[in-house]
């Protein structure tokens, strides 16, 4: 019975009429589109001086964007690529300097 849903002919419009009422709900089933997964959003807030918007805002005109499209664009780089970890040249050392460093001698001023 599946075999004969999943092979019809070109015009099953007109033959449709002869499959059983358990055929066709089978027929739908299998041809219903899959819904997609919600997407779940979080929110982010921030200040900016009245100032930084008048000067956000009048960029956004000049662009013909929205201050909302314009931030997403800005932070999309940093978003997308870093969703499951971050890479080993992004981490931040604890001791960046040299100075720190316990195998080499510390250095002297008065050298």
């Amino acid at each position: 019975m599946l075999r004969r849903l999943l092979t019809l002919p070109i015009g099953f419009c007109r033959t449709f009429k002869k499959f059983t009422t358990f055929e066709k709900l089978l027929f739908h089933q299998l041809m219903r589109k899959k819904k997609r997964k919600a997407i779940k959003y979080k929110t982010v807030t921030f200040k900016l001086s009245a100032k930084q918007m008048k000067s956000l805002k009048n960029y956004c005109r000049a662009r013909k964007t929205t201050p909302t499209k314009l931030i997403k664009k800005s932070i999309r780089n940093y978003t997308e690529h870093f969703a499951s970890e971050v890479p080993e040249k992004y981490q931040v050392m604890h001791n960046q300097l040299d100075l720190f460093k316990k195998d080499q001698e510390a250095p002297s001023m008065f050298d």
